[in-house]
């Protein structure tokens, strides 16, 4: 197995903070690129300090900055913006989330690097993208999420929509932040010349919607929220059990839909011709539902999802992470890694996705703010202790 990732030799500049940028880097290192975050001097970025916290430092700061090197340089200095220039003309990849226009002010926009680095791929994060006219409105990931469409069908009919108790689309945004990014080393292996890659928080997530475009454009059909149910899929949906767990069964392919009858000890269902097909199981899905809720609510979920495992129908439990990290499964795919922080172990989850010859690592947890400064400013672009001292005494660097 070759220990270098597959993106080892690579260069990654990473301009932004908090959760978008910073993921799209979090996966590229990963996978064996070198990433040098530039953070302020007047604290880093944010999510150092965000949340669940232990001496001082973030948890989730520990996870989302692995594999990184803390640089911290003044981006409203002229000297700071002369030492991201440099770093910038060394590199293969720059990531930045901020409002569009503001690195083109700051002189480091993708046009500035044409003639000095024309292999440089320029990966650009924004609520809406860096043209349009909502270009320049901030985007936070909780309204791009909304005006996506991928708010509006989570929760129940009648009811405010709900979002998950994540950040889903910062995240979704780096992903495809990530995959731009590998598209284009991919295609500058042909061209020789690199691209600028726009990515918008509110076109990630729209990504997701599945057929909502078509079914409103072809049949006029506006897909609603529908609870813990998909439309137009049966039976599908969770269901609470005696001891007060959740389940959740996916029974809607035609074989497994009878089998799964047969486990809920309703036969004559399984056989029933109304509900032979999806269609008619769509038209029959409260009498289902009743069905499989009442054979849930009089069992333990342990003892239903044995008797489901044998049946062949797929379904699981609800798990929240002290679930998973007792799971036997997640242990066994290597979902978790042990970093350590000051001698305290720490586990944080692996990413995906697995590789077989060049897999991705967790090589050093999320770092001090600027504990790099000496190997990327003094060492890489071959600033002196004096120029080092005087950068310190400016403010510029930490």
């Amino acid at each position: 197995m070759n220990s270098s990732g597959p993106l080892d030799g690579y260069r990654v500049i990473e301009l932004g903070q908090l959760l978008a940028g910073p993921f799209a880097g979090c996966m590229l290192g990963y996978f064996g690129a070198e990433v040098i975050k530039i953070e302020s001097p007047k604290g880093g970025d944010p999510i150092r300090n965000w949340r669940e916290m232990r001496d001082g430092t973030s948890l989730w700061w520990r996870s989302l900055a692995r594999n990184k090197k803390s640089v911290t340089i003044d981006l409203k200095s002229a000297r700071g913006i002369e030492l991201v220039r440099r770093l910038i003309d060394s590199a293969d990849v720059v990531i930045e989330n901020f409002r569009p226009g503001v690195v083109e002010s700051w002189g480091i926009g993708p046009e500035d690097f044409r003639h000095s680095n024309p292999g440089l791929v320029y990966a650009r994060i924004s609520g809406y993208g860096q043209d349009g006219p909502y270009a320049a409105r901030p985007g936070f990931a909780s309204v791009c999420e909304g005006m996506s469409g991928f708010r509006y069908v989570n929760g129940h009919p009648g009811e405010a929509p709900v979002r998950p108790n994540l950040s889903i689309g910062d995240t979704i945004s780096g992903i495809h932040a990530a995959l731009g990014i590998a598209l284009a080393l991919l295609e500058k292996q042909r061209s020789g010349e690199g691209q600028v890659i726009d990515v918008a928080l509110v076109e990630s997530m729209f990504n997701l919607m599945e057929a909502v475009v078509p079914e409103y454009d072809g049949n006029g059909v506006v897909r609603q929220p529908s609870g813990s149910t998909v439309t137009g899929i049966v039976p599908t949906n969770t269901y609470r059990c005696r001891d007060d767990r959740y389940i959740v069964i996916g029974g809607n392919g035609d074989s497994i839909f009878q089998r799964l009858m047969i486990a809920a000890d309703k036969p004559q269902l399984a056989e029933d011709p109304r509900l032979a097909s999806n269609q008619g199981r769509v038209e029959h899905e409260a009498e289902i539902d009743s069905v499989l809720a009442a054979w849930c609510a009089a069992q333990d979920s342990k003892v239903l999802l044995e008797k489901l495992d044998e049946a062949r129908v797929p379904a699981g439990p609800i798990y929240n992470v002290e679930d998973m990290l007792s799971d036997p499964h997640f242990n066994a795919r290597g979902l978790f890694e042990t970093v350590e922080i000051d001698g305290k172990p720490l586990k944080i989850p692996a990413l995906l996705p697995r590789m077989s010859r060049t897999p991705g690592s967790t090589r050093w947890p999320g770092a001090d703010l600027g504990s790099a400064n000496q190997e990327v400013l003094g060492d890489l672009l071959g600033l002196d202790e004096e120029q080092m001292s005087e950068l310190r005494a400016a403010a510029v660097i930490l």
